[in-house]
């Protein structure tokens, strides 16, 4: 039981969708694909201070598509940071819940940064690149003399946060060089599972990376240089593609029209949201929200319910609590005690599950409280049956429960630990 919640106020039942846009207030920025997103009338919003697709077709068209043959998506809202210098792995190392040192160059990884009270300020899949990858990936003139750099890839929302996070953690002596690359670098991706035949198609096959792995892209009919890697955020097999802002177009063009065949869609930021929410994966600003940022989450939960830290979101990678790193306290002490970040799928019809919804233990009036999704939604997947995450606490895998859906419906519901499909 959590004494400390306050149920919502009932305005949280609306249906305000996770993916419906951020307004940042002043002029949107466009990524290098911006014209040809409408050139295709894709429905564009306002996310994050960009202006980006939320969908071409539809939400539904484009989520099965990308788990039936392949999507490709414009994320070059997305940062691109890179990091060099003495002692590079064991810095970063000490900032991260994952363990770093260990890594390979041309291997991929996933992290959570803390604050030093333990809260989650952002989270980022990361990549360990040779010097020589870096001059290979068309960085010809990279002035510093480190044999190995990493590259990370922020949340669009907060790059600006994560940058001046790194800056505070920077050693004296400025042996750590710190660069945003995010300007002039457009990022594609391609997933589902005809995408590395797409990408053999285009770009050849040495450039078909496995899940994890990154390289420099390798000579191409297409003359571009980047990077590459086995990562994306659907649970399915393709890759990231980070080019120079002038080569996104031609990029994006032959991507769609090597993949046609093979059934590839552009796909927007909604089907991306569903896609993530399916594989249960967290969304920054929305399952966790570094208290650091000072704002509010769209929906209406308790106050600093949001604040997390690696352990309360149950994820099982992106943790080595072995090594000594920024926050380690609160996620030791977390791992003893409070709410873990659990799935539910919907037993019943009924309204969907929406961020803000109270979890409850019976249908009783004076049920108690377990917690409260943060993400939900029907599921394209699942013949739309609705399916949440939720940071419950006391609960047991299989566990039935109700969801306070609307005012007046609650939707039977059991625990369950994600992946949904």
């Amino acid at each position: 039981m959590i004494a400390s919640f306050v149920k919502p106020p009932s305005r949280n039942f609306l249906h305000r969708s996770t993916f419906l846009p951020h307004v940042s207030g002043g002029l949107p920025k466009r990524t290098a694909l911006y014209a040809t997103h409408l050139d295709v009338e894709a429905k564009m919003v306002d996310f994050h201070g960009f202006e980006m697709p939320i969908w071409y077709s539809s939400i539904q068209e484009e989520h099965l598509a990308t788990r039936n043959a392949a999507g490709l998506f414009d994320v070059s809202h997305m940062g691109f940071f890179r990091f060099s210098g003495a002692g590079i792995m064991e810095w970063f190392e000490g900032l991260a819940t994952q363990r770093v040192c260990h890594l390979k160059p041309g291997r991929c990884a996933y992290t959570h940064f803390l604050d030093e009270d333990g809260f989650i300020v952002d989270d980022m899949i990361f990549s360990v690149a040779s010097r020589q990858d870096i001059l290979d990936s068309g960085c010809t003139d990279w002035e510093s003399s480190s044999e190995i750099a990493i590259l990370g890839v922020p949340n669009a929302s907060m790059v600006s946060t994560m940058a001046a996070h790194f800056g505070q953690h920077m050693p004296d002596d400025d042996s750590i060089v710190f660069e945003d690359l995010s300007s002039q670098t457009s990022i594609l991706a391609i997933q589902g599972p005809t995408s590395s035949t797409i990408v053999a198609a285009v770009l050849g096959e040495a450039n078909v990376v496995r899940r994890f792995r990154g390289q420099p892209i390798r000579e191409n009919g297409l003359g571009i240089s980047g990077w590459i890697q086995g990562t994306g955020y659907t649970g399915e097999a393709g890759v990231e593609i980070f080019v120079p802002n002038h080569d996104a177009p031609g990029l994006w063009s032959a991507l769609l029209e090597a993949g046609a065949p093979f059934g590839v869609v552009p796909v927007g930021l909604g089907a991306r949201d569903t896609l993530r929410l399916e594989k249960g994966y967290l969304l920054s600003g929305q399952d966790f929200l570094w208290p650091g940022l000072g704002t509010e989450p769209d929906a209406a939960l308790p106050d600093g319910f949001l604040a997390r830290d690696s352990a309360e979101t149950a994820v099982p990678y992106g943790l080595d609590i072995e090594h000594d790193f920024v926050g380690r306290e609160r996620v030791l002490a977390s791992l003893e005690s409070g709410l873990r970040w659990e799935g539910l799928i919907c037993l019943e019809r009924g309204p969907s599950p929406r961020p803000g919804h109270a979890v409850l233990s019976s249908e009783a009036d004076d049920a108690e409280p377990l917690g409260y999704v943060t993400s939900g939604g029907p599921s394209p997947s699942l013949e739309r049956k609705g399916i949440a995450m939720a940071y419950l606490e006391g609960v047991e895998q299989g566990q039935e429960v109700w969801i306070q859906a609307s005012p007046r419906r609650r939707v039977r519901a059991q625990v369950c630990r994600p992946p949904f499909v």
